[in-house]
């Protein structure tokens, strides 16, 4: 993963200097502007209480400095079912406005070195959560209302991000988390506790979520692991849709750009919290329909008009949501080398079976074991196909999205030992019988930070 701050770099670097409460001098935060000066790094890792996927490294592609361009044209949905009215959907925003909150500046705790380095008895190996291009995560321990270490075992569990210095994308990775996470409060974002920077110590302290990553539990596999339940994905889905629709309904609404399984972090109880937002970015004003800036994401998850042109709209997200989606629906994940060649790209191959209501079930996750309402995965298909569509404008808004799948939710599983219909038998044959073409989970669909990452989605710098 990576960033490209350009204009914002500034800006940033002010809301640093400007955040934050502590005991120790203010004068702790005034070394972030030497701090972009200071080597830049490369890649990242989500805050989460488990190891995010890996991420081997893409060639960068670039394209103009920020410029935008206008349009004057509304957003459409497409496909054979009407999604929610625009009234419900502005009624939604505005719901969500209420519910999240954004501040003026970071309101974040400022932490010392030293402090981190107690509450992770100094970065000891066996506290180690995790680790990424941007660097290590550390599991620490800090008391609840005060926020100074503790021992271990006792207080609150947080996450400590700590920059690799050699890395070339992490300084600006650092402040992009900063100026947004620490800005944002949601109940589906994680929230960003605090930061600490001196000299050349970069870190980011985290709430805990103690179940991982969507990816560590959609693709591990295992007779040990229990597979999700058609219930679980849809509650995980339309939480972290909720999580977009927040960023999309702000009033200077905030682009994601990095919207994929391994950013989805569940806490105990399987809330999904949107983590990450070293590549959010504004998104366009005044009337402007994009904003034109480097091309950066994970491939398999980003827009095809922002891959091909580096135009980024906010519905470049909405893109990027339906291939989550589409994993969820499947099982698979959207990039896996280790399946038969023109199954590579789970997008370009998984189409036809969206479109098709008579060869849906042969798409749909075996490991449900026909535990979910025909019905319901036929609406979470055609939602899927609309979240994909090639034009931006003909896609929902993630307010209609979020209807939406509110509205496929209530749609009840058949209970265990009712007669199936005869689509969940016709997918439960295929898949007995090995006559489905389905695509082949190949070894990059283990749990996430496994050695095969060349089975993964590649990052794009």
């Amino acid at each position: 993963m990576g960033n490209c701050l350009g204009s914002e770099e500034a800006e940033l670097v002010e809301v640093v200097k400007n955040s934050g409460h502590h005991g120790q001098p203010r004068a702790a935060t005034t070394a972030a502007p030497a701090m972009v000066a200071a080597p830049k790094s490369e890649g990242s890792m989500s805050s989460s209480g488990r190891p995010s996927s890996s991420r081997s490294p893409g060639s960068s592609m670039n394209s103009s400095a920020t410029t935008t361009g206008r349009s004057g044209s509304t957003s459409t949905s497409s496909g054979s079912r009407p999604l929610a009215s625009a009234a419900a959907a502005d009624a939604y925003h505005q719901e969500e406005r209420e519910e999240g909150r954004i501040l003026e500046t970071p309101d974040l705790r400022i932490f010392t070195f030293a402090e981190l380095r107690a509450a992770t008895r100094n970065f000891r190996p066996d506290t180690v959560l995790g680790e990424g291009g941007f660097g290590r995560v550390y599991k620490g321990w800090v008391d609840e209302k005060t926020m100074n270490p503790t021992r271990s075992g006792i207080g609150m569990v947080v996450a400590v991000k700590k920059l690799n210095p050699e890395s070339v994308q992490g300084v600006q990775e650092w402040q992009s988390e900063v100026n947004f996470l620490g800005r944002l409060s949601h109940p589906n974002l994680v929230r960003l506790l605090g930061y600490c920077v001196e000299d050349r110590d970069l870190l980011l302290v985290y709430e805990y979520m103690p179940k991982g990553s969507l990816d560590n539990h959609l693709f591990r596999k295992g007779g040990s692991f229990e597979p999700m339940s058609w219930n679980l994905r849809l509650r995980i889905a339309i939480g972290a849709a909720r999580g977009l629709a927040f960023l999309h309904s702000s009033e200077k609404q905030v682009i994601y750009r990095d919207f994929k399984a391994s950013n989805i972090l569940l806490d105990t109880n399987y809330n999904a919290k949107l983590s990450d937002f070293g590549l959010a970015k504004n998104g366009p004003t005044g009337g402007d329909s994009h904003v034109t800036t480097r091309v950066m994401g994970t491939y398999g998850y980003a827009a095809p008009e922002y891959v091909a042109t580096g135009h980024l709209y906010v519905k470049s997200d909405v893109y990027g949501f339906g291939v989550v989606l589409l994993e969820m629906l499947t099982g698979l994940r959207a990039l896996d080398t280790g399946r038969p060649a023109q199954q590579h790209n789970l997008v370009e191959w998984a189409k036809p079976y969206l479109a098709d209501r008579r060869k849906l079930a042969r798409l749909v996750d075996p490991r449900l074991e026909g535990q979910y309402p025909s019905k319901a995965a036929l609406q979470a298909a055609q939602l899927t196909l609309r979240c994909l569509e090639g034009d931006p404008r003909s896609r929902p808004s993630m307010a209609e999205v979020v209807l939406a799948l509110e509205e496929i939710e209530q749609l009840k599983v058949r209970p265990k030992g009712a007669p199936r219909d005869h689509r969940d038998e016709a997918a439960r044959s295929s898949h007995g019988h090995g006559r489905s073409s389905r695509p082949r989970s190949g070894s990059g669909s283990g749990r996430a930070g496994s050695s095969s990452h060349h089975h993964q989605s590649p990052s794009m710098r």
